[in-house]
């Protein structure tokens, strides 16, 4: 990988391919090229800018009005090209449009209706959490409890019910895939976007709805007309669409991080208080949404580079996380660091609306298994699950030790 001034005196350019397999699987080394090559870095593969550093990327996602997402926050180009499904009203629209729909899940998704949940889910983590270590002390802590947990609780709190809940991974990973290029990752779903699109959309239909989930408040608001009832279906969607993979990925996270920094784990054993500031930490660590684009609204300076209007502008929302500019030791998962202030959900009035859920989510398995483990430890190397976006996991192999 090399950046060289090629295209423009103050603009680097970068050959590299980051949506490649090696790259998708171990990004590190990119992401030191791309921060080292400058504020601003051009792409030539995919005729893209690219921030890297920490100060670029959280300025571009706090400044919709030139960083628009309503063009797609893919490489695809919305104003050119036709979406392969309707856009999600948080993620790929911007005011006046993303208003409505982010303010009544807002409201939903509110610390009073998080508060009613965390019995119900801290119960359960429990629950599963004996389970698993009933069955021995090995197993594959991604398929077993990280992945486990999130489908086994969230979508009863959307209020999908559990039928179909098997669908609900493989049409994130599609969704994730789609904002790269039409690669090999792309190809290969292929044969199921109409399948699984059609299992979501009907999972977002009112009659497929229980009455006490998210889902149905949703419903509720377009009845009230806080929304339209075009718009709730796409608002359900954006919950499962976003809801499970982010958190599935960032619990995977946090559990290799205990398991390859043990004194991070004795850490949070003593103060279990600390099991949200570990999940962000995570988060940060390991990004597990790694890009996102936005493109220009106008010719943008970005850090003394012209960014000509209409351009893709990719953000490297991993790079940015671990940016020593802003992060001492950014390599190391430390929970003596504060970790706010990573972009890993983003930031601005885009930034993850259900990151509080994730949250939550994180602090119930987190309690449960720092109470029963004293020590987890890897027996194989973990393996990826490449993605175009999300930096996620296939299996998580590990060892743990009962406490006494």
């Amino acid at each position: 990988m090399s950046a060289t001034a090629e295209r423009a005196p103050a603009v680097p350019v970068c050959d590299a391919d980051p949506f490649s397999p090696p790259v998708l699987d171990k990004p590190e080394e990119l992401h030191h090229v791309l921060r080292a090559a400058g504020p601003v870095v051009y792409l030539s593969r995919y005729d893209v800018h690219a921030l890297a550093r920490y100060e670029e990327v959280h300025a571009a996602l706090v400044d919709w009005q030139h960083f628009e997402s309503g063009a797609g926050v893919g490489l695809a180009d919305f104003r050119h090209e036709e979406p392969w499904r309707p856009p999600s009203l948080l993620l790929e629209a911007d005011p006046p449009r993303h208003d409505a729909p982010r303010r009544v899940l807002r409201d939903i998704l509110a610390p009073p209706a998080l508060r009613r949940l965390r019995e119900t889910w801290q119960a359960a983590a429990e629950e599963m959490v004996d389970q698993v270590l009933g069955r021995g002390r090995e197993f594959d802590a991604f398929t077993q409890l990280a992945s486990a947990f999130p489908l086994r609780v969230f979508p009863d709190a959307v209020g999908i019910g559990s039928e179909g809940q098997e669908n609900l991974l493989p049409y994130g990973n599609m969704a994730f895939n789609a904002f790269g290029p039409v690669n090999d990752l792309v190809k290969a779903d292929a044969h199921r976007v109409a399948e699984l699109s059609a299992w979501v959309n009907g999972r977002c239909a009112r009659e497929a709805l229980t009455e006490d989930g998210f889902g149905a408040r949703i419903w509720a608001a377009a009845d009230r007309g806080d929304l339209t009832h075009a718009q709730a279906p796409l608002v359900v969607r954006s919950l499962l669409t976003a809801g499970v993979d982010t958190t599935v990925h960032g619990l995977a996270a946090c559990l290799y991080a205990f398991a390859t920094h043990p004194e991070q784990w004795q850490r949070l054993r003593e103060r279990p208080e600390s099991a949200r500031v570990a999940f962000d930490e995570a988060v940060r660590w390991q990004s597990p949404v790694q890009t996102f684009f936005r493109t220009a609204t106008t010719d943008v300076s970005v850090s003394g580079t012209v960014i000509p209007e209409g351009t893709k502008i990719l953000m490297f929302l991993g790079a940015a996380n671990r940016d020593p500019a802003r992060w001492a030791d950014p390599d190391r998962f430390d929970l003596a660091r504060d970790p706010s202030g990573h972009v890993g959900f983003g930031m601005g009035i885009h930034q993850c609306i259900g990151q509080h859920v994730a949250r939550l989510e994180a602090e119930a398995l987190l309690t449960a298994l720092a109470r029963r483990v004293d020590r987890i430890e890897l027996t194989g190397a973990p393996r990826r699950h490449l993605n175009n976006t999300l930096r996620s996991w296939a299996s998580l192999p590990v060892r743990v030790h009962p406490a006494t």
